[in-house]
């Protein structure tokens, strides 16, 4: 642990307190004592340790970022010049001296190695809480579990040192430490970067270590005031009074476990506790969502909602009620709170009635399985399908069925959550193939029969009101026919996967580029059993509904029909940002560039143009700017129906090499398809046209933000662009700011720090491995262009760099050798070093200096790793070749070489490199008879 170490400032505000800004703080340090007495309130607490390490050590109070990660979690640290030493010192005179904390109550641990990963003792934290002052009883060794810190699986890692409180006091808790006694907990963590974990569980060393420092101010809170849990500061407390208040549950008693037998404690520290996540979500712009960090807010939320409504019975609405408790606790530190309480309060009552509505549903059908069933195992299929269809959680599940004795196979619900996942990757990549696709035979047998092609005219049948929020209006249908094994049934029964066919349907079949929608059906006056979706397909104008049937269906079975909206409405951004795309293609690069294919799903967009040439980065910056301003004006959104003989009249129509319906659908932005036919439109202000059978946005402003994040040639003449919207795309502009900030990190280092070749080396592989994060990285395609640019001049910067300073090492070596062996014509010798290169130069330039001696250099790591290197003079190649010089040293090192008769390299490993050295020798000399 000798290397230094740095301190992330920044993150470090962010990472303790967990709230964002923490305001403007008196210049001036005032060393102000506190106790632990239980006067001092949590905003109190918080700015004494801001102004602890703004005014008294130097640090910077930096605007927060947001919640949501920005990149790479091991790419956001920054230097502020911080030692262990220093670290561990900071953060017992803040506990001890600005707070107060009696030190006999403390206690320290530190990582005490382990032997299988061969990491030792963390000998040097030990002697630094010795040296502080700390008793050796205080000072406690713990494994890998309790004091090795990972971000998860992989990523940066590391030792860690952590104080730890006794509430108690008065007596030896060292036994109690790590052991999850409440009376003894963690108030303090320093973790000591100096790896990544990489995917093989191996460790890596890291170019440049770090201290990354965490404490809970929720628990310094709890210590501070006298209290036993973080719900009972100042922190929770008014939110749990207001939710005792606004219940119909009996006052919140502290309980837990056992002693909370109804639960209703731990329903209030939900509440509490996610109400606040929820607001600080929501003001950051992470809403409730599908995906991602946004799918976790929706799990929140809806636990949230579950406690509220059938715990503590409260009405429904109440959890937004609670936004301007959060806001009054944490709007100083968090000024991003009062920004739009409103929006946020809206925002969870819109998610809490839908999820409401679906959890009503849920129930239902959970007690008409249960009564249907003698099974002792709930049906993995039912279950799945509430929790994709309706958002019903799985953990609810499990209770309902543990609460009347039925096992849930978890395993095979994880099976369908993998191939759901599995199927959605494949939809998001191509367009694929239905399983039940009717053939020709199916299709002439709907036609002799009379059955009529579908009425999908009710897919179009939303709105959007005031409030920005769309409206998909309710569809009922009836079974016109049912398909399973390539024949039409009269009915399927429980288990069989079918194709429905109905008289209408508000279900949209893959086509025109767009993915299909997902959803279910339900019987009309059944609603405790659903029928999921999960493909939609359209041949010969049927549109089939691929079900796995929960039960038994028959023709002339009336259903209704339920889309999941969110997702409908994520594909309808992007299928009218789609649009938006092409006309700013065709403004940029001219009316030339075509249509190649398209593809929209609701987590991004792909379009495929010919191109004359290839799209610099100029022009992508102008299409993107093209589309912004389509947004910003939040034009209007046509859509009719014109005689397909009557398109040719539309000035700028946009069309592909299809065949269309007749009459076909005309999709315009900004003017009507009527005034675009009278040639009503000037042509400056034409905006998009397409024929288009999708569905889209009302509006344009709806799309919110556009980023490209992929553009590529696929073949001569074609490329391809990849976008996201909304959300997304400023999350891509979020990861974008965080790279380009370690680039310019980056850059003040290579330019002061090139004094060594091991900093050059640690630069360089850094430099690799950010420009493989920036390769892969979801960013905006034209700043991936400019960091590639930058890190590519980076990396030439540090190869140079590298081999003048290694050419230099190896000088230096090579004249030490000269000196030993400047007579000789068989040199075979060790040489210190950790590069297989500087062996090879040092190899060199000893031989251009003794030009007719045979010269084999060996080096060994630590390891046992040994590095092989030789060269011959080519006058007596004949004798002894470099290639079977190296290779017959390496090989009895358990090891390869090879190389020309002239110049070879090879490595091994050994214990006994003497050994070796004696073998290369006598090899030599045999050869050369001397």
């Amino acid at each position: 642990m000798a290397a230094p170490f740095r301190l992330l400032s920044p993150a470090l505000l962010l990472k303790l307190w967990k709230y964002k800004n923490f305001g403007h703080w008196r210049t001036s340090w005032e060393c102000r004592r506190y106790s632990c007495a239980g006067s001092l309130s949590a905003q109190a607490i918080r700015e004494a340790f801001i102004r602890f390490f703004q005014d008294q050590n130097g640090h910077l109070a930096v605007k927060s970022s947001p919640v949501r990660p920005r990149g790479d979690p091991s790419l956001l640290f920054v230097n502020a010049g911080m030692n262990q030493e220093k670290a561990c010192s900071m953060a017992w005179e803040l506990l001890t001296q600005v707070y107060g904390i009696p030190k006999e109550r403390l206690y320290v641990t530190y990582f005490g190695g382990d032997a299988a990963l061969g990491l030792s003792p963390d000998t040097e934290s030990r002697e630094i809480w010795l040296t502080i002052g700390l008793p050796p009883s205080h000072v406690l060794p713990f494994g890998l579990k309790d004091n090795f810190w990972e971000m998860g699986e992989t990523g940066p890692c590391g030792p860690c040192t952590e104080i730890h409180y006794d509430h108690i006091g008065g007596r030896n808790a060292a036994d109690l430490v790590n052991c999850d006694s409440p009376d003894v907990v963690e108030i303090w963590n320093l973790v000591f970067m100096q790896y990544s974990r990489e995917s093989d569980g191996t460790l890596r060393a890291l170019p440049q270590h770090n201290v990354d420092t965490g404490m809970g101010l929720e628990r310094l809170v709890t210590v501070l005031q006298g209290k036993r849990s973080n719900y009972d500061t100042d922190l929770f407390m008014p939110l749990i009074e207001a939710i005792h208040k606004g219940s119909n549950a009996q006052p919140y008693k502290g309980l837990v476990g056992k002693a909370d037998s109804e639960c209703i404690d731990m329903a209030y520290r939900v509440v509490a506790d996610h109400i606040r996540t929820l607001s600080i979500c929501i003001a950051d712009g992470v809403y409730p969502g599908i995906s991602g960090a946004e799918l976790v807010l929706r799990r929140i939320l809806r636990r949230a909602v579950r406690y509220c409504t059938e715990v503590l019975q409260a009405p429904s609405g109440f959890l937004a009620t609670l936004v301007p408790l959060v806001v009054d606790s944490l709007g100083d530190a968090y000024p991003e709170l009062k920004r739009d309480v409103n929006l946020i309060m809206d925002i969870i009552n819109r998610n809490e009635a839908a999820f409401l509505s679906s959890l009503h549903k849920g129930r239902r059908v959970i007690e008409r399985t249960l009564e249907q069933s003698t099974n002792t195992v709930f049906p993995v299929d039912v279950a799945w399908s509430l929790h994709r269809n309706l958002g019903f959680p799985l953990d609810l599940i499990g209770l309902m069925l543990e609460e009347r004795g039925i096992a849930f196979d978890t395993e095979a619900l994880d099976r369908l959550a993998a191939e759901d996942a599995k199927r959605k990757f494949q939809s998001e990549q191509e367009k694929t193939s239905s399983k039940l696709q009717p053939n020709v035979h199916i299709l002439a047998e709907l036609q002799r029969r009379g059955i009529q092609p579908t009425d999908d005219f009710p897919k179009y049948a939303y709105s959007c009101g005031q409030d920005g929020r769309y409206v998909f209006s309710p569809c009922q249908a009836t079974v016109l026919a049912l398909y399973t094994d390539d024949c039409l049934v009269s009915e399927v029964s429980t288990g069989q996967l079918c194709g429905i066919i109905l008289d209408r349907t508000s279900f949209y079949a893959e086509q025109g580029g767009q993915a299909a929608d997902h959803g279910y059906l339900m019987r009309t006056g059944q609603q405790d059993l659903l029928f999921p979706v999960t493909d939609v397909q359209s041949a010969g104008g049927y549109v089939i509904h691929e079900v796995t049937a929960p039960e038994t269906l028959r023709v002339g079975d009336h259903l209704q029909l339920f889309v999941d909206e969110t997702q409908r409405l994520a594909c309808m951004v992007k299928h009218t940002a789609t649009h938006l795309l092409n006309f700013a293609l065709h403004t940029v690069l001219g009316e030339t560039t075509e249509q190649r294919g398209s593809h929209v799903t609701a987590e991004r967009l792909r379009f495929d143009f010919s191109i004359k040439a290839p799209v610099t980065k100029e022009q992508l910056k102008e299409i993107e700017n093209v589309i912004h301003e389509l947004i910003q004006k939040d034009e209007k959104i046509h859509m009719a129906e014109v005689p397909l003989k009557l398109t040719s009249r539309i000035p700028g129509l946009r069309t592909i090499d299809e065949v269309y319906p007749d009459p076909v659908r005309v999709v315009s932005v900004g003017a009507t398809a009527q005034s675009l036919l009278q040639q009503d439109v000037k042509p400056e202000k034409q905006g998009s046209v397409e024929l288009c059978c999708g569905t889209h946005l009302l509006q344009t402003g709806a799309i919110e933000d556009f980023v490209v994040v992929s553009e590529r040639q696929l073949v001569q003449g074609v490329s391809r662009i990849v976008a996201v919207t909304g959300q997304q795309a400023k999350q891509a502009r979020e990861v974008g700011e965080a790279l380009a900030q370690e680039v310019e990190s980056l850059s003040h280092r290579l330019q002061s720090r090139m004094s060594s070749l091991c900093i050059a080396q640690r630069l360089s592989k850094e430099i690799g491995q950010l420009t493989e994060t920036v390769d892969n990285a979801v960013i905006p395609q034209c700043l991936r262009r400019e960091l590639q640019g930058t890190l590519k001049a980076f990396q030439r910067t540090a190869n140079t760099a590298i081999r003048k300073l290694e050419t230099k090492e190896a000088m230096e070596k090579s004249n030490i050798l000269l000196k030993k062996h400047h007579c000789q014509y068989l040199v075979v010798d060790a040489v210190a070093t950790d590069s297989l290169s500087i062996l090879m130069k040092v190899v060199n330039q000893l031989c251009n200096q003794l030009p007719n001696t045979a010269v084999m250099l060996l080096s060994q790591l630590d390891s046992g790793k040994v590095f092989c290197a030789c060269q011959v003079p080519k006058s007596i190649t004949g004798q002894l070749s470099a290639a079977e010089w190296s290779l017959a040293v390496c090989s009895q090192i358990d090891g390869n070489a090879g190389g020309s008769s002239i110049v070879a390299k090879g490595s091994g490993s050994t214990s006994d490199l003497a050994h070796v050295l004696n073998l290369a020798l006598e090899f030599a000399e045999a050869r050369l008879h001397r």
